[in-house]
């Protein structure tokens, strides 16, 4: 026996997905924000930002053109004679250029020994939890302990560096006292330290990689070799691009390892600018010549990042 519903009258046969997003809707409806109220939410955002970023950046920029001191109550406006004086100085010129020699011989081997890791881990290496952690653990640890480690690796009678040089019957080195091996012995320690970072972007990228491309070669005959060369590194070729200009950055501010293991030492050949910005600020007592130097260069480091990615787009 079957019944009908009365005239006029509608059965609710809607399914429940569709009556709960008709509910979801009205409340959207009754929530709905008036124009210009999304500015509440960002507020507080914009007030942090603006008084730990804005500000102290604004500030810094005034104090550039003072002879801001830590030793005098009274500061004057000197335009752009700190300016002047920093193109002029050539403790600047030297600490820049000691910025720049450590860039380079360090983001290179941190642009190419992530890119080995990572293949050999991705390649099925046997144990991959236990290479990924050797790889990655020495980027948690902070920089005192990087330095007290490599500080006795560097040790010129007792540390390994010394003993394995005897060992192999050569002449012991001065890691951190000689002028020509310091900057270099500070570059094996960022080396070091900071691998794991890029060994995980590069690991990350091998394993979002299409695997299509690489049987089809394989099918046609290609050997593993060719495959890599012709087929990973130039899938590769954003994420190489992508760790190079985060380590050049990165690079370009150094000052942590090299003021807690050398002082910018021996004679100034570890000092980067950085440290010559600190020494000349709350050393010197000069703040508004180190604000000067510091944002001549900021203006370096934003015309290397342009010109990265200028380089970067036209590769595109």
């Amino acid at each position: 026996m079957t019944t009908t519903a009365p005239l006029g009258a509608e059965a609710r046969t809607d399914p429940p997905e569709v009556r709960a997003g008709g509910r979801r809707r009205a409340v959207l409806r009754r929530l709905r924000l008036t124009p210009g109220s999304g500015f509440v939410f960002v507020l507080p955002f914009l007030l942090l930002f603006g008084l730990f970023m804005v500000w102290p950046i604004a500030q810094g920029l005034w104090m550039s053109f003072t002879d801001t001191s830590l030793a005098l109550r009274d500061t004057s406006f000197v335009g752009f004679d700190n300016y002047t004086e920093a193109l002029g100085d050539p403790d600047v010129w030297s600490s820049l250029g000691n910025t720049l020699f450590f860039t380079v011989v360090s983001s290179v081997p941190l642009v190419l020994v992530p890119l080995a890791m990572a293949l050999l881990v991705h390649s099925g290496l046997a144990g991959q939890w236990a290479w990924r952690l050797a790889f990655f653990a020495p980027y948690l640890l902070p920089v005192t302990v990087v330095t007290l480690i490599w500080t006795w690796l560097y040790q010129p009678e007792l540390g390994f560096g010394n003993q394995l040089l005897d060992t192999l019957g050569m002449e012991p080195v001065g890691w951190l006292s000689d002028e020509s091996v310091a900057m270099w012995s500070v570059a094996a320690l960022t080396v070091w330290w900071t691998v794991g970072f890029n060994f995980l972007l590069y690991l990350a990228a091998l394993q979002s990689l299409p695997s299509t491309f690489d049987e089809a070669a394989a099918l046609d005959g290609a050997g593993a070799w060719r495959r890599l060369w012709s087929i990973t590194l130039p899938q590769l070729r954003r994420t190489t691009a992508l760790v190079a200009m985060l380590q050049i950055l990165a690079s370009l501010k150094v000052f942590d390892q090299i003021y807690i293991l050398t002082k910018g030492g021996p004679d100034g050949s570890t000092r980067p600018v950085l440290e010559y910005v600190y020494d000349v600020g709350f050393t010197g007592y000069r703040l508004g010549y180190a604000s000067a130097i510091s944002y001549l260069f900021f203006a370096l480091v934003i015309v290397v990042s342009l010109v990265q990615l200028r380089l970067f787009r036209q590769e595109d």
